[in-house]
């Protein structure tokens, strides 16, 4: 668990103290002293060893020597790093902190390692919550159980008497009970939704498992997410966060909210005038797939009621996420090839795309005229075709922009596709931690694929040579939030720890310093922060991470053993790891 040492209000490093910091005509001595570590500034091929001097919330100078002597005075407080790595605060281009915070506070099947353990915790928590009309929650992955689909009477065992509805680890299908079933009024007779599936006994009775748009048809009757739930969600999204050195984050899906459920917006809003915001967040307003172009107009209102309370660089909600496809082990995602079947043979299924394309087109082309972003989910190379045709025709209505346009995930992308990118200035956001032979990879995704489809799985090294901008991002709740994790896998391929050979071809990895630099300054680009964050240089903001070992020292096989120790933003430690590894004392220069 993360320890908080203040709170800080990210605001008052606009000030005009903090501007006038490096005027030639003032002397500025330092408040804070980082010394005695290496530092990656991202502008160099590999860390330095030197100090990093803090004034007014931002970095007043990097360096040795005179450079840092002139900087400290009687009151600068210095923090020996005994040799440690500070690096750029991660900023995370593609997550979900208050549907994971709300979800770590529900029914959390995160970690489970089999259907017994899943069912035995599931079984507990309702034990301990007799009062709760229905038992909520996530984290259940897809290989646990035959096929990826578990049975609704595996729930009816152990809640025999509340409806149970819990998303997978994805969040693209959930498994539910017959109580739930039967407070949604879902029958043998009730026929898959556009966009969505159910898993069916023989009879055609609902088996269990319900994919993509078939988990709204619970909307009605499941309750609604109370604020103040959604507000502690974000608390304790954000403590775990902290701990593991981000600074900022694109928020990947905030809806309109329908009926009684929070406003994600508001809690943010609310959680920044009251200080309990820590982090920098750009909120990416939900396109609803149902709810047509007309709904421009109040993502534009609320756009713009945010940019009226709140410094962009603290909060704003410039960008628009849009869902293109599913995901390929429940074969939703939208290939240009058809699935296989489990003997090898082709099928009519090419997954699902929830919109049409010229239809995508027009909207995208509507929300880059109005000077907003839009963050693409595309995950399988149909979509990424798609999203790439429609940004293409948004350039060439409304000309070039700065928008910043980005697409996730890119699991399988073809080698044309690849090339669009640079020239269409759109980015990859990769989730690097998924590129790696896993149980879910290897049993309910590649032998459905075409041949040779593994060579084009998360292409990030062809995507970087093709002169793509990369940002990086994790989809957490979907799989961990840990930056360093992913750094590993994107270098590897490979999992820590893994035997298994790496995925596809050594031209897909990364160097350290690519995903690292995807990390800071590529997701620092897309969130519009690159002047102020994403390096480490003289004016920027002083939100940072220290990690306990150089990463440019350790074997690649041993990258994900570095861990967080300390977590700045706007020059106040928020983070520390507790214990033995606590943040070194600090003390008046003499």
């Amino acid at each position: 668990m993360s320890t908080l040492l203040t709170k800080c209000d990210p605001r008052h490093i606009v000030t005009g103290r903090a501007r006038n910091l490096l005027r030639k005509d003032t002397l500025v001595h330092a408040e804070i002293l980082l010394e005695n570590g290496w530092v990656y500034s991202g502008n160099d091929a590999a860390p330095v060893q030197a100090s990093l001097a803090i004034a007014g919330g931002r970095i007043l100078a990097v360096g040795t020597g005179d450079v840092i002597d002139a900087t400290v005075g009687a009151g600068t407080q210095r923090v020996d790093l005994r040799g440690q790595l500070v690096v750029p605060g991660f900023q995370d281009a593609h997550i979900h902190p208050i549907f994971a915070g709300i979800e770590m506070l529900q029914c959390d099947l995160t970690g489970v390692g089999s259907a017994e353990e899943a069912l035995a915790a599931i079984g507990a928590y309702a034990e301990e919550n007799p009062d709760e009309p229905w038992i909520l929650g996530a984290g259940w992955s897809m290989d646990l159980f035959p096929g990826g689909t578990p049975l609704r009477q595996q729930l009816d065992a152990v809640v025999p008497d509340r409806p149970v509805f819990l998303q997978n680890r994805d969040h693209h299908g959930a498994w539910a009970n017959t109580a739930a079933f039967e407070a949604a009024g879902i029958t043998a007779k009730t026929p898959d939704p556009d966009g969505g599936r159910f898993e069916r006994e023989a009879d055609g009775t609902p088996a269990g498992t319900v994919h993509e748009g078939a988990a709204d048809l619970f909307n009605h009757v499941k309750p609604a997410v109370p604020y103040e739930l959604a507000y502690q969600g974000l608390l304790a999204a954000q403590q775990l966060l902290l701990a593991q050195g981000i600074t900022a984050w694109q928020d990947a899906w905030v809806p309109i909210p329908e009926g009684e459920h929070a406003d994600h917006l508001t809690v943010y809003s609310d959680a920044a005038k009251a200080g309990d915001l820590l982090v920098r967040v750009t909120a990416c307003q939900w396109w609803d797939r149902t709810a047509g172009i007309g709904q421009l107009e109040e993502i534009l209102k609320r756009r713009d009621s945010v940019a009226a309370g709140f410094d962009p660089s603290q909060l704003n909600a410039n960008s628009v996420k849009v869902m293109v496809d599913g995901v390929a082990e429940n074969y939703t995602a939208a290939m240009h090839h058809v699935y296989l079947d489990h003997h090898g043979h082709h099928t009519e299924n090419r997954g699902i795309e929830f919109f049409d394309p010229a239809e995508m087109k027009e909207f995208v082309t509507a929300i880059d005229a109005a000077g907003m972003q839009v963050h693409f989910h595309a995950l399988g190379d149909r979509a990424v075709t798609d999203a790439l045709d429609a940004v293409e025709a948004a350039r060439e209505v409304n000309g070039p922009n700065d928008n910043r346009h980005h697409l996730a995930h890119l699991q399988v992308v073809r080698s044309e596709d690849i090339r669009r990118f640079a020239p269409l200035n759109a980015a990859a956001n990769v989730q690097a931690l998924w590129a790696c032979h896993e149980e879910q990879m290897d049993t309910l995704t590649l032998p459905f694929l075409e041949p040779g489809a593994e060579d084009r799985h998360y292409p990030f090294g062809e995507l970087a040579a093709a002169g793509a901008r990369l940002a990086a991002g994790s989809d957490w709740p979907v799989s961990t939030a840990d930056p360093v994790a992913a750094i590993h896998v994107a270098v590897n391929r490979r999992s820590p720890g893994s035997d298994a050979p790496p995925l596809g071809p050594d031209s897909q990895q990364l160097t350290l310093k690519q995903i690292l630099d995807a990390y800071t300054q590529g997701s620092a680009w897309i969130n519009h922060r690159e002047a102020q964050a994403g390096t480490l240089e003289p004016g920027k903001l002083a939100d940072l991470a220290v990690l306990d070992a150089n990463l440019f020292e350790l074997p690649a096989q041993d990258l994900h053993r570095a861990s967080v120790t300390q977590t700045w933003i706007g020059g106040e430690c928020v983070y520390q790891r507790p214990a033995a590894a606590a943040l070194p004392e600090t003390e008046a220069a003499q």
